[in-house]
């Protein structure tokens, strides 16, 4: 743990980033200026971030560009979009949230990421990758069709521009030729190194050569640069294309290709966007080569490049971290399912960009070759695990639950509609903290269950996670997901090796008379407590664990309703997720019929705001003394109702 940080070591001196309340005073500044103010602001965005952790190295590679941008185009008529949103810290700084940027992704205060209702300097929220260049092209259509919308600015990353949404924006804008500007920002780096052709594409692009070219377009963009620029433009492009006049995969599609341009050569920049502002007819790329982590040794020099920090020691950059008392479940699954592929040869993992967040980095330490990352494009990344079940291989799909969302039709037709056997680990469950919102996993329970075929488990600690990896392992039989939340497990002791579960078969915990909670789960812990306390109040409660949301273990809940006054399902997901599951399957079994006390507690039908899970979980209703008081609830309404049949231990 780091000593508390110095006041003076985190608030650097910043006299002319202190004149600047928006982007407007921006413009009277001239290219020197503008260079010293990239220099406050970088430093600024340590400062901050050093007492808040969060998006380091992406927000310090894109200061340059985000001061360039400003002072060149005129937000927030001109619309800035920039792609996945976790880069915008130097955009909030100088948009008029400076005052509140200590207030970064914690209850009540600044997003992570873009917000809407934030500020009118953000047009277009985001968190999820390649989103950007569809929504620069609407507001585009949205522009020529009359409603008050300048230019738009796309900004993403070389990471997300290798998602096939964007390039099906791309092709889109190039047919319709409308005038909108793609920035790439060329890192070379997305969370984790980038892989696939279209990286080893890009570099090539930007390899050889001087860093500074345009394309001689008949717009005239060489013609409106300086004179070095010019003739340098015209250099590169040749060592780029292999012929004078030869076209990028960019200018195929429709696009005006400028670059690459040093994002961190501030006269570089900003004579490139002002030639493209001032020449532009149509769609523009423009290729701005960066550095994740620029300026911050501690965060260029890390494996990540700092890309999501804790709170930390703005001088070393050693970061502080509290002191666990218990495995993370993501670690609990990376070296469970090390585990089981030392022993089967068949089993293979994927990942969309997600290798260390996901767990997988532990067995691709041991097995590179059977561990795929995809890049950030988890459709494909689905259909590509279905392709290797039915080939007979035990693929493992490892994608957060927000991220999933975006393979669902995957998930449907290629998986399910083929009863193939792709395991699906994960991560994430419900709700996250810091990331907020956009990156809540609340709706895979009720999107998986909904399918036929398919198996969903839920691990209520990080010991039934190891059993649910040797579950999943274990069954061919058709689709199968677990999914497990963020953060460190309830301290449990683990097994030495995973036992496969029986299928559709939950557990009992504690026995009581009164009420039975009936979690299915991470909040397994909460139902345990709340269970405590109604002990003090006399109340008996028998605690579940369901483990399974599909198939239910209809043999458990049918003791359960008949032997208790109330029932009280408890998960970490949407309405119409594992409650709706057991309301049904009650009601058709007739077991409503009789006036059954019963409560499903879920998420609200509402998202819940970036705070501390605990935070977020208490405004979402989720607590052990809200669980306890909804069991008081229905035991009171259920003991005036008559029970059938006489107690069977479970």
């Amino acid at each position: 743990m780091t000593e508390p940080l110095r006041p003076e070591l985190s608030r650097p001196s910043t006299p002319m980033l202190d004149r600047v309340a928006g982007p407007a005073d921006l413009k009277g500044l001239g290219d020197a200026a503008l260079r010293r103010l990239a220099d406050e602001v970088r430093a600024e965005v340590i400062s901050v971030v050093s007492e808040t952790g969060g998006h380091l190295g992406s927000s310090l590679g894109v200061v340059e560009l985000t001061v360039a941008i400003h002072a060149v185009f005129n937000t927030p008529l001109d619309k800035l979009i920039f792609d996945v949103g976790h880069q915008c810290y130097p955009h909030k700084i100088l948009t008029g949230r400076r005052d509140r940027m200590r207030t970064l992704r914690q209850g009540g205060g600044l997003s992570g990421f873009t917000k809407r209702s934030e500020s009118e300097f953000d047009p277009f929220g985001a968190a999820h990758s390649s989103t950007s260049i569809s929504a620069a092209l609407g507001f585009a259509v949205g522009r020529d069709m009359g409603q008050p919308v300048g230019d738009t600015i796309a900004v993403i990353g070389d990471g997300a521009i290798t998602a096939g949404m964007a390039y099906e924006a791309l092709n889109h804008a190039g047919h319709l030729g409308k005038r909108l500007f793609v920035i790439l920002n060329d890192n070379d780096m997305s969370i984790a190194p980038p892989v696939g052709a279209m990286s080893r594409y890009l570099a090539g692009l930007h390899a050889p050569g001087p860093l500074v070219a345009l394309k001689a377009a008949a717009e005239g963009f060489e013609a409106a640069l300086p004179g070095p620029l010019r003739d340098g433009a015209r250099r590169a492009r040749q060592l780029v294309t292999g012929l004078p006049g030869g076209a990028t995969l960019f200018e195929e599609l429709g696009f005006s290709y400028i670059g690459p341009v040093d994002g961190h050569d501030m006269p570089a920049l900003l004579a490139t966007l002002r030639a493209a502002r001032a020449r532009a007819t149509g769609p523009v790329l423009i290729h701005a080569v960066t550095v994740k982590g620029k300026g911050y040794a501690p965060a260029e020099n890390a494996a990540d490049k700092g890309h999501g920090v804790n709170k930390f020691d703005p001088v070393s950059g050693v970061q502080a971290k509290a002191k666990s008392n218990a495995p993370s479940y993501t670690g609990v699954f990376g070296n469970a399912l090390t585990d089981e592929a030392g022993r089967d040869p068949r089993i293979v993992a994927v990942t969309a960009a997600m290798p260390s967040g996901t767990g997988l980095d532990i067995m691709a330490k041991r097995f590179a070759s059977r561990v795929f990352d995809v890049g950030i494009a988890e459709q494909h990344g689905v259909t590509f695990a279905a392709g290797m079940a039915a080939a007979g291989l035990r693929p493992f799909c490892a994608i957060y639950s927000t991220f999933l969302q975006r393979g669902y039709d995957q998930i449907v037709h290629d998986v399910a509609l083929q009863g193939l056997p792709v395991r699906f680990a994960i991560d994430r469950a419900g709700l996250v903290g810091a990331d907020g919102a956009t990156h809540a996993g609340a709706f895979d329970i009720g999107f998986l269950s909904a399918l036929p075929g398919f198996t969903v488990m839920a691990a209520g600690d990080e010991a039934e996670l190891v059993h649910m990896v040797a579950t999943a392992v274990a069954h061919d039989q058709g689709p199968i997901a677990f999914r497990f939340p963020r953060g460190e497990g309830v301290g449990v002791d683990l097994p030495a090796r995973g036992v496969p579960l029986e299928i559709g078969r939950g557990r009992v915990l504690r026995e009581g008379t009164d009420v039975a909670l009936l979690s299915f789960g991470a909040h397994l812990h909460e139902a345990l407590r709340a269970a405590d306390i109604l002990a003090e109040e006399g109340i008996s409660a028998t605690v579940a664990d369901a483990r399974f949301a599909k198939p239910l273990d209809t043999a458990l809940i049918a003791q359960l309703v008949r032997h208790h006054a109330a029932l009280v399902t408890v998960e970490q997901g949407a309405m119409g997720g594992f409650g709706a599951m057991v309301l049904q399957w009650l009601a058709g079994a007739g077991l409503l019929d009789g006036g059954l006390a019963i409560r499903t507690l879920t998420l609200p039908d509402r998202f819940i705001e970036q705070a501390s899970p605990a935070a977020m979980y208490a405004d979402a209703g989720l607590t052990a003394e809200d669980i306890a008081a909804q069991a008081r609830t229905a035991l009171a309404r259920g003991r005036i109702m008559p029970r059938r049949g006489g107690l069977r231990v479970v």
